[in-house]
């Protein structure tokens, strides 16, 4: 209770959070997805065809609270309290969302459905997972079959049953190409939300073996004021002790860091490799609670 006191508005912005994913994710579900049938796995998906089964019958807000509450009973009693008061939030206000935003097509074009659908839906989970929540669904739905089934990953029973889920949407409809469409948004979902947890700011890191390490490394500290880290390393086939050079910079200055190295050792051995977030002095700062 005397965390809560003192962290309270660090819990109002993590709520906050997840309600406004939620609210996004039921905008993508209901303008985008639901209407054409476009079915991308995870609980909602089954709302979906369910929904379209029973012309309607059964709602994908009623499935979404019939499918997660249990789940979520069964998880806490199965794996424990891990999954916390947010699953449950999170279950509830993505069902509340779901019910008063009215279903209605913003287009009939099932590509452009499941592009912006698959986008906006993993924006929304992306917040939601960022903020420290979870809609419940087949991350929980998997978690607890791996609980039974060990010999198989909890990811590897979730993509069995958002495939299960994307195949159904194509069979309903009797049209393959649902099922296709389907994978298409599953997919953009899952590039999105890897997005939106690892960073837009992309950076980039340089490791340099070369002849003129030292050249190297203050021409970049004074041309561009960024970190050169060395790194002491050896070559196997010639047995020789060789500086690596390391060095972070933003995307926009990896021309000119080539450029550096080329003008003094064009000979020089590069690895260039992306970092999603890079934390600490010249980028975002690193907070901690």
């Amino acid at each position: 209770m005397e965390k809560v006191k003192k962290y309270w508005y660090r819990y109002f912005i993590e709520y906050a959070g997840v309600t406004l994913g939620t609210l996004i994710m039921a905008m993508a579900i209901n303008l985008f997805l639901g209407p054409n049938t476009i079915a991308p796995g995870g609980v909602t998906g089954i709302g979906i065809v369910l929904q379209k089964l029973t012309n309607g019958l059964i709602t994908v807000w009623a499935t979404n609270l019939i499918v997660n509450i249990p789940l979520f009973i069964a998880g806490v009693m199965l794996l424990g309290k891990s999954f916390g008061a947010k699953t449950l939030y999170g279950t509830l206000t993505l069902s509340f969302f779901l019910m008063i935003i009215p279903e209605m097509g913003a287009t009939d074009d099932l590509l452009l459905s499941s592009v912006f659908g698959g986008v906006i839906l993993g924006i929304g989970l992306g917040i939601v997972f960022k903020s420290g929540g979870t809609t419940g669904g087949t991350d929980l739905a998997g978690a607890i079959m791996n609980k039974f089934f060990p010999g198989l990953s909890t990811a590897t029973h979730m993509m069995i049953v958002d495939l299960l889920v994307v195949a159904s949407s194509g069979i309903l409809n009797k049209r393959i190409d649902i099922s296709l469409y389907s994978a298409i948004a599953l997919y953009i979902i899952a590039r999105v939300i890897d997005m939106i947890l690892e960073g837009f700011g992309y950076g980039k890191a340089f490791f340099i073996i070369s002849n003129e390490p030292e050249k190297i490394g203050r021409t970049i500290l004074e041309e561009l004021d960024r970190g050169v880290t060395i790194l002491k390393g050896k070559g196997l086939y010639s047995g020789l002790d060789k500086d690596v050079l390391l060095c972070v910079v933003d995307r926009a200055q990896m021309a000119k860091v080539k450029e550096i190295i080329s003008s003094i050792d064009k000979r020089a051995f590069i690895m260039i490799t992306d970092m999603h977030e890079v934390l600490g002095e010249g980028f975002k700062e690193m907070k901690i609670e």
